[in-house]
């Protein structure tokens, strides 16, 4: 049985994978500081279900409360556990809350990540698969987005310590041969999501007859992922760490590397407007939203979309969960976990 290492265990992506992961007869071992960023009590729900999980069918997992940021603690569970694979999904997130509060970008999602890629190096980690984002691509206009894209203009700090964080894990790869695979996340959705994000924000104000705003008058656009086809995208990189490629060092592409390292998007491959994202909220629960238009915030991007050709090369593998289907299931668990009645 592998042991696997999850970092934001009690994360939406990160609850997903572990439970899934479980489920799978994967030893696993997660890890969360429960930080108040949103609604802890949702977080430990989370948790919950995945300890009713294994306490129903006697299967490994093992939770610990802690922080990326304390390397000293982080090495203990390497010696302690010695997982062979290791998920990097603990992360600061939010593009908005990085203008308002950039220092925790920098302890959590730089100082954090490199305490993990130094427990990877020092406990010989065979393979490494950490969370970036398609907010890496900042200000690029090309639609849709490719590995073989620059990615050196951020227009968020979010998305500058995503991108460093690429850098980073490409610079162990060279130096150490630490199989390394980031992931840049299309806006992930699914039951389990974060508050902070547009569907449950959406979903909670339209229930409530409060107003939505509707950012950049509606003029956006979101590769929109559900997470069952992130957990199993994530599932076969397990079976299949990065290799290095025999390539030309006189011009360098950067969806490519000599060294162990790969980077892939992982989105749906098909960007849906904001409008088609509410319209269909607004099917499900048979109520009409009263919408607020405004303007564009800071940070935002117009317009995400994935191309996701490597990724399906690589594994075989494309996301394609419609909206309406996934709409459909994140509906229903909203209303179950928030006990609304139709």
């Amino acid at each position: 049985m592998r042991t696997v290492f999850v970092t934001g265990a009690a994360g939406f992506i990160g609850a997903n994978l572990c439970y899934e992961l479980i489920r799978q007869k994967y030893n696993v071992i997660g890890l969360d500081n429960i930080n108040d960023y949103y609604d802890i009590s949702l977080k430990n729900a989370r948790l919950e279900r995945i300890n009713n999980l294994t306490k129903k069918n006697n299967l490994g997992w093992k939770f610990i409360k802690g922080d990326i940021e304390n390397k000293r603690f982080l090495e203990e569970i390497f010696k302690n556990f010695k997982p062979e694979v290791v998920i990097h999904l603990a992360a600061q997130a939010g593009v908005r809350y990085s203008i308002k509060n950039p220092s925790v970008y920098v302890s959590t999602n730089l100082t954090g990540f490199n305490n993990v890629i130094e427990c990877c190096r020092n406990f010989l980690i065979k393979n490494f698969i950490y969370a970036s984002s398609s907010s890496v691509y900042g200000g690029n206009k090309k639609i849709p987005f490719s590995e073989k894209d620059p990615v050196d203009h951020p227009i968020s700090l979010y998305a500058a310590t995503k991108r460093s964080n690429e850098l980073v894990a490409h610079t162990y790869s060279h130096l150490y041969g630490i199989p390394s695979t980031g992931l840049r996340f299309f806006t992930v959705y699914g039951p389990w999501g974060r508050p902070d994000m547009a569907p449950m924000i959406f979903t909670k104000n339209i229930i409530s007859k409060k107003p939505i705003k509707i950012f950049n008058y509606g003029k956006m656009f979101r590769d929109f992922t559900y997470v069952d086809d992130v957990t199993e995208a994530i599932l076969k990189l397990i079976n299949k760490p990065a290799t290095s490629e025999k390539i030309s060092q006189d011009i360098l592409n950067p969806s490519l590397s000599w060294a162990p390292h790969k980077i892939f998007n992982l989105g749906n491959s098909n960007s849906v407007s904001i409008m088609q994202f509410i319209e269909t909220i607004e099917d499900e629960l048979d109520i009409k939203a009263i919408k607020e238009f405004t303007d564009i915030k800071p940070g935002d991007v117009e317009i995400t979309a994935a191309d996701t050709e490597k990724l399906n090369s690589w594994i075989g593998y494309k996301p394609s969960t419609s909206i309406k289907k996934g709409i459909r299931e994140f509906v229903k668990w909203y209303k179950f976990f928030y006990k609304i009645e139709n």
